[in-house]
């Protein structure tokens, strides 16, 4: 039984990249992060009313040698006219839900 398993072990392959040009498709990362190793997915996180991207989106990576080398190849690095921003992606917040109003005197 491996302790590889834990929460920690996916999210460690599992790169932010901000900074992206709307232009930028989920295809052009896979290739980029390909020259860095294999790339499990690549998700470009869109606008839910317009379609468009926003922006950052996420690529995982297979292994968390694959995921470093990508960081120190392509953060501060320039794709589609913008320095894109690469770092290790952060756990989701958990925001809660809806709010309302509530509570008012």
């Amino acid at each position: 039984m491996s302790k590889q398993l834990g929460k920690d072990s996916d999210m460690s392959n599992k790169l932010y990249v901000g900074n992206i040009s709307f232009d930028t498709t989920e295809a052009d990362l896979e290739d980029l992060f390909g020259q860095a190793g294999t790339v499990e997915s690549v998700n470009i996180i869109s606008d839910r009313d317009t379609g468009r991207s926003r922006g950052f989106g996420f690529v995982e990576m297979s292994s968390q040698e694959e995921a470093n080398n990508a960081i120190s190849q392509f953060n501060e690095t320039e794709v589609g006219g913008r320095n894109i921003i690469v770092n290790e992606a952060k756990p989701r917040e958990n925001r809660g839900g809806g709010g309302g109003g509530g509570n008012r005197w």
